[in-house]
């Protein structure tokens, strides 16, 4: 009998887990391509399962677009960095991104350059860190402050 239960416990988590792994494909996206665009951001929306910045830019013809530019999650976010208060309605915004391959104006997210002229990176390409690439001591300690807190957070749960 407790055979049985477990076996139907194990096959019941099987098939919910299974959306979860289609959710997460990549062949919606040009592999390998790369576009930056600039422009208006008008929507930073933070949210699960991901953030999506909202920016308006110009197509080639000069024409107005608007794009739809997903992010991570919130967890994976606050990890490196980037919070609900990173992006400002209004501000220009320079976005790296991978392109949708139907052509139409969607994309991930790579890395984005602030007004400021600071670098928030969001994919391997780049530090992982959302920090000024210049200023290595930033980094090192932002690193250094997450393997601390992760530290604690294990030592509070034991």
């Amino acid at each position: 009998m407790r055979f049985m239960r477990t076996a139907l416990c194990t096959v019941a988590l099987m098939v919910v887990s299974i959306p979860s792994f289609a959710h997460h494909g990549n062949a919606a996206f040009v592999a390998g391509k790369k576009i930056t665009i600039r422009g208006t951001l008008t929507e930073w929306v933070w949210s699960n399962p991901h953030c999506f910045l909202m920016l308006d830019a110009k197509d080639d013809s000069g024409q107005p677009q608007h794009w739809v530019i997903e992010a991570t999650a919130i967890p994976s976010l606050i990890d490196i960095g980037i919070t609900k208060i990173s992006f400002k309605p209004g501000e220009q915004l320079s976005v790296t991104l991978t392109p949708v391959k139907s052509g139409q104006p969607i994309g991930r997210v790579m890395n984005v350059v602030l007004p400021t002229g600071k670098t928030l990176y969001f994919s391997s390409e780049g530090s992982g860190l959302s920090v000024d690439r210049n200023n290595e001591e930033e980094v090192l300690m932002k690193v250094n402050r997450a393997a601390q807190a992760a530290g604690a957070s294990e030592e509070t749960a034991r």
